[in-house]
């Protein structure tokens, strides 16, 4: 049976008329990101009660009245904090395992599955109004439930203890007991406090460590870790096992490594956590890749560059065949760069192509194949396939050895425009790094058309930036005198809780971008130096990762540190 409409319930209810419901339906469609009974309550048409009701009549559920409502301590210690706020929820009640949450918008079925996945519980949803919740959350979560608290409590759980003692780290493993142990309400509580804090801080990667004497969180945001209170080292055990079933690996399988995926919606956006599992001295290792889609914007325009490096590159993406290569450490925004160029090239007219190990980011219009060495399926082996394929742009993760080299110079040569990724320190070193592999000289001529070599730097928090004079040890690391700052000024973020006390909120890249000219190739076919082919290069107007960072110094955006830390002094 259809849903009924909201505004057809108003009628229904009586709270407005048919002449209303026209006036309502006109005025929403001048605010269309708007819902119906949004757009009613702030005309005035209907009150926040009226408007609970109605929903609770459109999704057939009850009606609740929280500040008639006293939720128990232990109902509340269900939900923590973060998920409370983000999804703007208050547990009402428990029972024969289903908890009962109360919601003002019920429209959005989708947060039911996610928190069911979280939790691990059946839920069942009641209706409340907006300012009820928000008086609720202000009530209940006033005092912020915080990691430390979860971890002190977990600590002075003498059940829990005796549980992770009995199953031990030496000999066989009742799965049983393990499962149990990894499914109890406080593992699960402090993985999803982490998780969503994680994701709310745009985390790149979460580290599980366990030593002989602790069991160590870090969380990596802005290209650097922190660390976590440290859980009871007797847990290990038991949330390293969470993580492996939430990814579907063999939890009995502990001496090899392993990896999975964990799929979740947050929020109402997907984030995809790749999860590796590593064996060690004291258990198994863990860290698992943040993938949030939401946060990454798939557009040149915002990559980073210059106004005048990115006409450039845009040139060179657009030519009909050869090979541009992006390099950088893991971790420099190497795939985002690829990916947003890939995007701008996504058209009806040609067949894009991609094979990636792992595939991060679907994008619609493009065929993605992934990579799978342990059936033979390398990119080697892909790539041959994909010439088959009729394509006309091809990305390569990652060009490792000298076989995808090969094929991707073949590829070039016959018509391609190819897109790969290298492991290199700048852009020149890249065609030394080429003739190690293997690729002869008058082939990477006849086909690499650029090389971009990129970092990413923290950027200072714009909140609580402040100026510095720099040290002299500062400029001797720049190689740089007092009389070459002259007129210059620096800056450092002081730290404030707007960037966690770090000084740094978010990142910024530097890019170095080789186009390969008659000169550059002249020297590539006499085995010229790295050295050579920088100053070369560098006459032709490419800026270097160092002086990039110079200029992002200059105007404020980051600090001396930072690219001291991220980038070489050229030769």
């Amino acid at each position: 049976m259809a849903m009924r409409r909201i505004g057809q319930i108003f009628v229904d209810l009586g709270f407005i008329n048919d002449d209303q419901l026209e006036m309502l339906l006109e005025e929403q469609k001048q605010h269309p990101e708007e819902l119906l009974g949004q757009v009613a309550e702030n005309m005035g048409l209907v009150t926040d009660d009226q408007l609970a009701q109605a929903l609770a009549e459109q999704m057939n559920m009850q009606v609740i009245s929280l500040s008639d409502t006293v939720v128990p301590p232990d109902v509340l210690a269900y939900v923590t904090e973060p998920m409370a706020q983000l999804y703007r929820i208050i547990p009402v009640s428990f029972k024969n395992n289903t908890l009962v949450i109360a919601m003002c918008d019920p429209q959005k079925l989708s947060i039911l599955d996610e928190l069911r996945n979280f939790l691990g519980y059946d839920i069942r949803a009641v209706v409340a109004t907006e300012r009820d919740i928000k008086a609720a959350l202000d009530r209940y979560y006033a005092t912020t439930e915080s990691v430390e608290t979860i971890i002190t409590d977990m600590e002075q759980d003498a059940d829990l203890a005796k549980a992770a003692e009995a199953i031990g780290r030496e000999g066989p493993v009742d799965l049983t007991s393990v499962e149990a142990l990894a499914d109890s309400a406080p593992v699960r509580k402090l993985l999803n406090m982490v998780l969503l804090l994680a994701i709310k801080d745009h985390a790149s990667d979460l580290h599980f460590e366990p030593f002989e004497n602790e069991f160590k969180i870090r969380i990596k945001a802005d290209g650097v870790l922190y660390e976590m209170v440290p859980p009871p080292r007797h847990l290990a055990f038991a949330i390293t096992t969470r993580i492996k079933v939430m990814a579907n690996l063999d939890i009995a399988e502990r001496r090899l490594p392993q990896d999975g995926r964990i799929e979740l919606t947050v929020g109402g956006h997907p984030v995809d956590l790749r999860v590796a599992v590593l064996p060690t001295m004291f258990g198994e290792s863990v860290v698992m890749r943040v993938l949030d889609r939401s946060i990454v914007s798939l557009d040149l325009n915002a990559v980073g560059m210059g106004a005048d490096l990115l006409r450039q590159f845009r040139v060179v993406i657009e030519k009909p065949n050869g090979i541009v290569l992006v390099t950088g450490p893991t971790g420099s925004g190497k795939t985002t760069t690829l990916y947003s160029a890939l995007s701008e090239l996504n058209r009806i007219e040609d067949k894009l192509i991609t094979t990636e190990d792992p595939i991060e980011y679907d994008i619609d219009g493009i065929v993605q194949v992934p990579i799978d060495a342990s059936i033979g399926n390398t990119f080697a082996q892909c790539l041959r396939a994909i010439l088959r394929q009729d394509p006309d742009k091809i990305l390569v993760g990652e060009i490792r050895d000298v076989e995808t080299a090969d094929i991707a110079v073949q590829a070039s040569l016959t018509g391609h425009m190819v897109f790969s990724t290298l492991h290199t320190n700048d852009a020149p070193s890249t065609v030394t790094r080429l003739r190690d592999m293997g690729v002869a000289p008058f082939l990477i001529t006849a086909t690499v058309e650029a090389i971009l070599a990129q970092r990413l730097v923290r950027r200072i928090c714009k909140t609580c930036r402040e100026e510095i004079r720099p040290t002299a040890e500062m400029l001797a690391d720049l190689q740089l005198t007092s009389d070459d700052i002259e007129g210059k000024k620096f800056y450092r973020g002081r730290g404030c809780d707007a960037c966690n006390n770090t000084g740094y909120k978010g990142r910024v890249g530097l890019f170095e971008l080789m186009i390969m000219n008659e000169d550059l190739r002249d020297m590539v076919l006499r085995n010229a130096s790295t050295d050579d082919l920088r100053d070369k290069a560098r006459s032709y107007g490419m800026v270097t990762l160092r002086d990039a960072g110079m200029d992002a110094v200059y105007g404020g955006t980051t600090t001396i540190e930072e690219v001291i830390r991220e980038t070489i002094v050229e030769g």
